[in-house]
């Protein structure tokens, strides 16, 4: 006689659906990252309003075409600075893009198709036209705190046509 048929077992849920920042593990905490890089580049504040802007100007320590830091365990050091993305600050930057995962978990809404932990591909951030890549006129070394004002963008706040593409 043979076993009945019987159902496959539910296919567990991912990890950023289930768990909230604080309960992730480092390694879940750093696989939200989905390499864009929109976090590294320089913002302004405006005094008066508060409102930040994002210029196309990156951190001395952006790799514009890989769109990670170059020294990722010592950027602090480095870059003083440097906001270190914790439960607590992701729960009090306003200035995080629109796309990022962390600000996504934190809201309750899914991460788009393009990141890295649901397509299962580093490079589709770049394909859906997210990252970075191809879009720094240089990084803070290279210009003066003058010329920062006239690289002021709005792309970064704003998630791309393709990238909200269901696929």
């Amino acid at each position: 006689m043979s076993a009945p048929l019987r159902d496959p077992p539910p296919a567990a849920e991912p990890f950023w659906r289930t768990k909230t920042l604080d309960a992730m593990s480092d390694a879940e905490w750093e696989s939200l990252c989905d390499g864009c890089g929109r976090c590294c580049l320089i913002k302004l504040e405006d005094e008066d309003s508060g409102r930040v802007h994002y210029t196309d100007v990156g951190c001395v320590l952006l790799d514009g075409e890989a769109c990670r830091c170059r020294d990722y365990p010592a950027r602090q050091d480095k870059v003083p600075d440097c906001v270190r993305l914790t439960p607590s600050t992701v729960r009090e930057l306003g200035w995080l893009p629109p796309t990022c995962a962390y600000r996504l978990v934190r809201e309750g809404r899914e991460l788009y198709w393009w990141h890295p932990l649901v397509s299962g591909d580093a490079a589709t951030v770049h394909a859906a036209g997210v990252s970075v890549r191809g879009r720094l006129s240089g990084t803070e070394d290279e210009m003066s705190i003058d010329e920062l004002p006239e690289r002021v963008v709005r792309w970064p706040t704003r998630v791309p046509a393709r990238a909200r593409a269901r696929r």
